[in-house]
């Protein structure tokens, strides 16, 4: 029987109270988190890539800290670290140079991540490759990117669950789903930001595919305009400010028809999406049932 576990993007944020937590602050998120949700999606390791520094890695008291706040059968989806998966470091101008990341697809540096998140060996679902839009000036064409990447896949270490994200939308095409399904590479299906509407990237994916897969997506739930959303909450995320009602259903009958099919599906809801997580997943919750 699939699994479908339902969480949200972090966990940190005090206008939760009443939602999720007890009090704003002077509490342990995390442990209280874990009562309500089985799942939760770490990003802050994500964000690893600085100019002049070497990249940042996952502190050891975070990870021991994260594991003994969470039950055995809890699960975390991870970020893989963007030191990993940016051709080039984050320009601060439109008009400045590319500089190359030499840590793109380093193996060394992947070895040494896995290494910070062993303590959460036994609690980690899907480690998430994101790769953002790659031009022509980062990536001469998909077909490269697929020779980088495949290389790359064949050296990671097995008993881990690797996923996908791309932010080409012009790569989410019949190649791009038979090099993960040949691969054993999990979909991370992301709805927001400029990307295609999410339904629509499953059901070619499902068509490329047969909707096979190596057991396991990820739906995540973002919204189109991160600023707008935050101007209108003022970061206070604890109300629905921008209902996707139609958006949200055909989310739900896609996790239904992923579930069905044998395939263990990890949706993970953003504040930008609606404007609270928590409140979105009690409405996604209930169109699951109306499924």
């Amino acid at each position: 029987m699939a699994e479908l576990r339902i969480g949200t993007c972090s966990w940190k944020y005090p206008s939760w109270e009443g939602l999720v937590y007890s009090a704003p602050k002077g509490i342990d998120y995390l442990a209280e988190y874990a009562q309500r949700y089985d799942t939760v999606e770490i990003d802050q390791w994500f964000w690893s890539l600085f100019a002049g520094s070497p990249p940042k890695l996952p502190r050891s008291a975070d990870v021991a800290a994260y594991r003994a706040a969470v039950p055995d059968d809890f699960r975390f989806t991870v970020k893989v670290p963007n030191s990993v998966t940016l051709t080039h470091y984050y320009r601060r101008g439109k008009s400045d140079p590319l500089e190359r990341n030499d840590s793109f697809l380093s193996v060394t540096l992947f070895d040494r991540f896995l290494e910070r998140l062993e303590p959460l060996r036994d609690v980690l679902g899907p480690l998430m490759f994101q790769f953002e839009y790659l031009n022509r000036q980062k990536m001469p064409s998909q077909v490269r990117f697929q020779e980088f990447f495949g290389e790359f896949v064949t050296t990671l270490p097995k008993g881990y669950e690797y996923g996908v994200e791309i932010r080409n939308p012009n790569y989410l095409n019949e190649a791009l789903f038979g090099f993960m399904e040949r691969n054993g590479l999990a979909p991370v299906f992301i709805q927001g930001y400029y990307m295609p509407p999410v339904v629509d990237v499953w059901r070619g994916w499902q068509k490329a595919t047969a909707g096979s897969a190596p057991g396991t997506a990820v739906i995540r739930l973002h919204g189109p305009d991160r600023r707008a959303i935050e101007q209108e909450t003022g970061k206070r995320w604890d109300r629905i400010v921008a209902a996707r009602d139609e958006e949200l259903a055909g989310v739900a009958t896609m996790t239904s028809a992923l579930t069905e099919s044998d395939i263990n599906v990890y949706v993970n809801v953003n504040n930008h999406y609606e404007g609270s997580a928590p409140l979105t997943i009690e409405r996604f919750r209930q169109l699951l049932l109306d499924v």
